[in-house]
């Protein structure tokens, strides 16, 4: 099967209609689209270390590190450069090809700009991938952060545009959007996804894939599924509820629309996957993710591990995919 040409003028009727496919046919189309643009069992190992825990004034429904969450989480000051460094070669020792750095901030300070501009060089002059997610970017710290080498910037945009004031309203969708094209001009690779399992009807993870899938199409696409964490807004509403976890088809049909709307870019299998099955996380491969984040711990929340992922992929006769620094993209005139 020869590479499909990405498309930008997805219709919702469309992705919706790839929704409602028999299971089957959902996913024979998903991976023999994948098996067309990316190699078919290799998967990214990747990890993701918080630089910069709690304290963040935003109030994201599900965040435990928001000041509005009483989770109990401690806030802490931007790690030192040395201790980020040897975070990043400890994770590549364990196979991890990319890097991601993560700050609790609604944005980075000035201040901060030095210390984040040496991380990445740090991490990149270890031949690993590097990625930042440090919420809202301005143009100049963008411009900073492309210069240091930084080959993506994640910005999730959570969830649909109708939905997203239900989840967050310190900042808007039309934020999240500014600080992505900010980001793509200066010439980052764009990381952004969501998070489904926040109580949405499927008509918002139509949306959701609907506005990524409009957009340039970022390179790599997140797929969470939400962890709720007791103190959280969504994590309280959801407790105890049959809201509390996506159903896992659902979960994987997600994951296979993401795959066939956004053929050629990254789908990583995120947040929420120490609670799936093997028997889900094997089907989300399928689908067409081809990325996991390995180790203990996401951020804040617990995660399966090393030496789980290890067993899993090599009973699926699965391999991690070499480290491969990206090259920028064009910035804009």
């Amino acid at each position: 099967m020869s590479q499909i040409t990405p498309r930008t003028d997805w219709t919702r009727e469309e992705i919706a209609a790839l929704f409602d496919l028999p299971f089957n046919d959902l996913m024979f189309e998903a991976q023999s689209i994948h098996r067309a643009n990316f190699p078919r069992n290799e998967v990214q190992l990747s990890t993701l270390l918080s630089i910069k825990t709690g304290g963040c004034p935003e109030d994201c429904g599900y965040c435990s590190q928001s000041t509005e969450a009483e989770s109990g989480l401690k806030a802490t000051k931007l790690m030192d450069v040395q201790t980020v460094l040897q975070a990043a070669a400890q994770a590549k020792d364990h196979g991890s090809g990319r890097f991601c750095m993560g700050a609790a901030w609604r944005n980075p300070k000035e201040r901060d700009m030095p210390k984040l501009v040496e991380m990445v060089q740090g991490v990149r002059a270890m031949g690993m991938e590097t990625c930042m997610t440090l919420g809202m970017l301005s143009e100049g710290q963008a411009k900073q952060l492309a210069d240091a080498g930084l080959d993506y910037y994640n910005h999730n945009i959570d969830t649909s545009p109708e939905n997203y004031a239900n989840v967050i309203t310190t900042r808007t969708f039309e934020d999240r959007i500014e600080t992505l094209e900010n980001v793509r001009s200066a010439g980052i690779n764009v990381c952004c996804g969501g998070i489904v399992g926040m109580g949405e009807a499927r008509s918002d993870r139509v949306g959701f894939l609907h506005a990524l899938a409009t957009m340039p199409h970022p390179e790599s696409v997140p797929v969470n599924a939400l962890v709720p964490v007791a103190g959280t807004v969504l994590g309280d509403m959801l407790k105890d509820t049959p809201l509390a976890k996506i159903d896992e088809v659902e979960f994987v049909r997600t994951v296979a629309v993401a795959r066939i709307v956004m053929p050629q870019s990254m789908v990583r299998l995120s947040a929420g996957r120490e609670s799936m099955s093997e028997a889900c996380q094997a089907l989300c491969f399928m689908a067409g993710a081809n990325s996991i984040f390995t180790g203990d711990k996401l951020l804040t929340a617990a995660n399966a591990g090393d030496d789980q992922d290890a067993a899993l992929l090599a009973k699926l006769g699965m391999t991690a995919m070499q480290a491969q620094p990206h090259g920028h993209l064009e910035a804009a005139e």
